[in-house]
């Protein structure tokens, strides 16, 4: 039998998870929480072999819980997919990541896999994590140098920039040429178009 522990703030999601996993000949679903505070005395106490977890509850979210279940067997089960709550759970020590409109058969699929130690992972989170690892990393500017171009953005002179931040004009001509060679630029509007597509100026 595989044992399972349920970590959901809704009790309802909870009710039908488990009526839909003890519907399987080979599992046994041994406790529900329903915060990650109670999923920390719960998990050590029953030891399962997965544990189902959701992302966003009230206090102590997944990803806090995961980190403090170093070892477990731990599949997020979550109505959300952006790159961020993706990473910060597979970091965490996620052992999968699915949606909540998965499908009761590969529910239970990932389920045994997970028990079996494997990596489980929706189709479109996988597809996202690869996109991610491709991706080269944005580009990294320091807070005096977005301070600098920020005001580039408003149309000030390097003399204008000196004396709103208090440095030399020389300073801000050091600083504006350190972003234009993060940023692979050799002026000062592609160095604000730049940054503001990733996302470092708004």
């Amino acid at each position: 039998m595989i044992r399972i522990v349920l970590v959901d703030d809704h009790p309802v999601v909870r009710e039908g998870l488990r009526g839909m996993l003890e519907s399987e000949p080979d599992f046994s679903v041994v406790g529900e929480a329903g915060s990650g505070e109670e999923a920390l005395v719960l998990v050590p106490a029953e030891r399962p072999d997965v544990v189902l977890m959701d992302l966003r509850m009230p206090g102590l979210d997944g990803v806090g819980a995961i980190r403090r279940l170093p070892g477990q067997r731990i599949v997020v089960l979550t109505t959300y997919e952006t790159d961020t709550d993706i990473l910060r759970a597979v970091e965490a020590g996620a052992t999968g990541y699915l949606l909540k409109d998965t499908s009761r058969a590969q529910l239970a699929e990932a389920i045994r896999a997970a028990a079996r130690g494997e990596t489980v992972l929706a189709p479109s989170v996988a597809g996202r994590l690869v996109h991610r690892v491709r991706t080269p990393a944005p580009p990294q500017l320091s807070a005096r140098e977005v301070e600098v171009l920020r005001l580039v953005a408003d149309g000030s002179t390097n003399a204008e920039i000196g004396r709103a931040l208090h440095i030399s004009e020389a300073t801000v001509k050091t600083h504006l040429l350190r972003t234009f060679s993060k940023l692979d630029v050799s002026d000062r509007t592609a160095a604000v178009t730049t940054a503001m597509k990733h996302g470092l100026l708004t």
